[in-house]
């Protein structure tokens, strides 16, 4: 069945079609409107003598479609941004050519990138965690361990060994030089002490005087303040006033803070040999026993490594710093739109700093390396006459005498409804490239 196109166009898309193209040709138009404008002018008188008019032929359907159509990419999308934010960069402009994965514009990504580093250092502290719980002890830890608990049963054994005689009389003696300091200290200084102190005194006041009469006989000088004499009997005086005390300190006797504390260095010392003297007492026996307990569990315990249980949560808290982390680089990438495929920015909406939805529309891509031609004029009669492969000529408006020969690569199974009609899309693949050709040039198809 052959389509008749108008040669009127209405715009540089689309044509004015008679909605009875699919089913009358030209010339049985040219037949009806001729008997008609016969009729009318005979005012429905009979008809002429002579031959009798034959009949109209009947109408038969053709295997061509024409139709009109567009050239449009191989491949085109109209990308839009998963979240909404500020337009921080735009990274193209329009009519540049892009390859697959370039990032074509950017959302300012300030508060973004800050949570990205935080869920980083989540992920590396969790890391370290769980390396720190599989690592297991230290060398110095162990031997910290081993330490302590050879110290413990050190103690152990020495309660039930006993005190050594030796021990016992290191004790006495000490105890027995403390008892004599203290009475040394209550009976103060002998009589042998106090003359050799009086002896000091009376020396040290000879030579006071003798310095006092050198210094005397010199007094007069303007420089006696530099002179040796003076210097001898500032000596002298000091070494007097030194004797002297002495002298009144061992004729006091033993001052209240000294017998305390000779008093005191007795009592600690009968303490001590009275501690070694008595039996090892059981509870002392029983702390030193829970002590060595404890040291060797403690060592049990380093040297066992982590439990598996502890080592379970480490690795899901690691597990879920990851996913954070994931999630934030995912946030983050939302931010920056990329190019899907290599092709040509047709258009590009938005500005730095303008405000955009999610899934508004901003950038339209398309691979033009290659057209194809797209009609919607096929209409279910026409369209049950094509199929996929059958070849095409195409003629352009825009390039008179330029005809191309192409292919039907596809044919979209849901109708639209168009003036009335329910029409189908074809898709047609020239079969060779024309330079010349631009996105929505008007094209005629001719479908054998």
């Amino acid at each position: 069945m052959t389509k008749v196109p108008t040669s009127t166009k209405v715009d540089t898309i689309s044509r004015i079609r008679w909605p009875w193209h699919a089913s009358v040709p030209v010339w049985a138009l040219a037949v009806l409107l001729g008997a008609l404008l016969l009729a009318g002018c005979t005012g429905g008188a009979p008809a002429a003598s002579g031959p009798p008019t034959p009949p109209p032929q009947p109408v038969r359907a053709t295997d061509t479609v024409v139709a009109d159509g567009i050239v449009v990419p191989v491949l085109e999308a109209v990308l839009s941004m998963p979240v909404g934010g500020i337009v921080g960069e735009v990274l193209v402009a329009e009519g540049d050519r892009v390859a697959a994965g370039q990032p074509l514009l950017r959302l300012q990504q300030g508060r973004l990138e800050a949570a990205f580093a935080q869920a980083e250092a989540g992920v590396a502290r969790a890391e370290a965690q769980l390396a720190e719980l599989t690592a297991g002890p230290r060398a110095e830890e162990l031997q910290s361990a081993q330490a302590a608990v050879d110290a413990a049963a050190g103690q152990v054994a020495l309660i039930q060994a006993g005190v050594k005689p030796e021990d016992i009389a290191a004790a006495q003696a000490a105890v027995d030089g403390a008892v004599a300091n203290l009475q040394r200290v209550r009976e103060g200084a002998t009589e042998q002490q106090v003359i050799a102190a009086t002896a000091d005194l009376a020396n040290s006041e000879a030579a006071l005087r003798q310095a006092q009469t050198a210094y005397d006989a010199v007094a007069g000088l303007p420089d006696i303040g530099r002179r040796p004499e003076a210097l001898a009997l500032e000596q002298a005086t000091n070494a007097y006033n030194a004797a002297k005390a002495r002298l009144n300190d061992l004729k006091r006797g033993a001052r209240a803070g000294d017998l305390a504390a000779a008093q005191a260095q007795v009592r600690q010392a009968q303490a001590q040999l009275a501690s070694l003297s008595a039996p090892a007492r059981t509870a002392d026996l029983a702390a030193a026993e829970a002590e060595l307990r404890r040291a060797e569990a403690q060592l049990s315990l380093l040297q066992a490594g982590a439990r598996p249980e502890t080592v379970q949560v480490a690795e899901a808290n690691l597990a879920a710093a990851q996913a954070a982390l994931k999630e934030a680089r995912t946030a983050l990438g939302d931010t920056e739109l990329r190019a899907p495929f290599a092709g040509l920015v047709a258009e590009i909406t938005p500005v730095a700093g303008e405000q955009v939805l999610a899934g508004s529309p901003v950038v339209q891509l398309a691979d033009v390396s290659a057209w194809l031609i797209e009609t919607d004029d096929l209409t279910e009669l026409d369209v049950v006459k094509v199929g996929e492969g059958a070849p095409v000529t195409l003629e352009f408006d825009a390039l008179p005498g330029v005809t191309l020969n192409g292919k039907v690569v596809k044919i979209k199974p849901i109708g639209a409804k168009k003036q009335g009609e329910m029409t189908y899309t074809v898709v047609i693949r020239p079969d060779t490239h024309e330079e010349r050709l631009r996105w929505n040039m008007t094209a005629t198809v001719t479908i054998e």
